[in-house]
């Protein structure tokens, strides 16, 4: 049984200094993989539901494959993980900004990191999702480096709290028109893009997506919240590209 308490890995980072940490959940014993970026919590393997259905939304509205699959954001794997074990998936890329982040995985800090890492299916990419898709500060457009004009069957992204609420200052324009237009064009005729938020549905960013997507919709995700003794929600944004 591992320790009580332990900080795996902390470093600092453009964004602020990130931490890893494990702890052991006195209800059920069992180990809680949690990571802060500042003051701020990140994420928590005790809350993945919203992960898990950010990916099963998403592939949901695809038919049958073979699916290319792009996931933004890594952190502790969920999303990734739930896409590898679609029988549909050919292929799985994983962009995610922080090196941090990416070597956890591949030195099998956290509980999904070996598996995913190991997967010929799979990719863990460094790069910024954002510039990345924009083109902002010269960036080449593009989410595979090794393919920068390749489309995707969909688009899976879980970085940002909510549209409103980002992690960053930069990312806020992907949450416009142009942005999400020039997300639109990595995905094939009729792909699909799922974004995960922890705010409730946002009127005003479903309007914005309907401008630029078609057959748009806002799920809300309930979970049980031991921490507060009731129900929390997430919410999933998924669209289709027009054909």
């Amino acid at each position: 049984m591992s320790a009580r308490f332990q900080e795996l890995d902390w470093q600092p980072t453009p964004m602020g200094e990130i931490s890893l940490r494990r702890r052991r959940d006195p209800s059920s014993g069992e180990d809680v993989y949690e990571v802060k970026l500042g003051d701020e919590y990140l994420m928590s393997s005790l809350f993945t539901e919203g992960e898990v259905e950010l990916t099963r939304l998403g592939l949901a509205e695809l038919a049958e494959g073979p699916l290319d699959v792009v996931v933004g954001g890594l952190g502790l794997g969920y999303t990734a993980r739930t896409a590898l074990d679609d029988p549909r998936v050919r292929s799985l890329v994983v962009v995610d900004a922080l090196p941090q982040v990416i070597d956890w995985h591949r030195r099998g800090l956290v509980p999904l990191g070996t598996g995913l890492s190991t997967d010929p299916r799979c990719r863990l990419v460094r790069g910024d999702f954002f510039a990345m898709v924009t083109g902002a500060d010269g960036a080449p457009r593009g989410l595979d480096p090794e393919n920068p004009g390749r489309r995707f069957h969909a688009i899976l992204l879980d970085v940002d709290h909510s549209p409103r609420h980002v992690l960053h200052p930069s990312h806020a324009a992907l949450y416009g028109v142009p942005g999400l237009t020039a997300l639109a064009d990595l995905l094939h005729p009729g792909g699909v893009f799922a974004l995960w938020s922890n705010d409730p549905p946002d009127e005003q960013f479903g309007t914005v997506l309907a401008q630029v997507f078609t057959d748009t919709a806002a799920h809300v995700v309930d979970f049980d919240n031991p921490l507060q003794g009731g129900t929390a929600a997430n919410t999933v944004y998924v669209a289709r590209r027009r054909d």
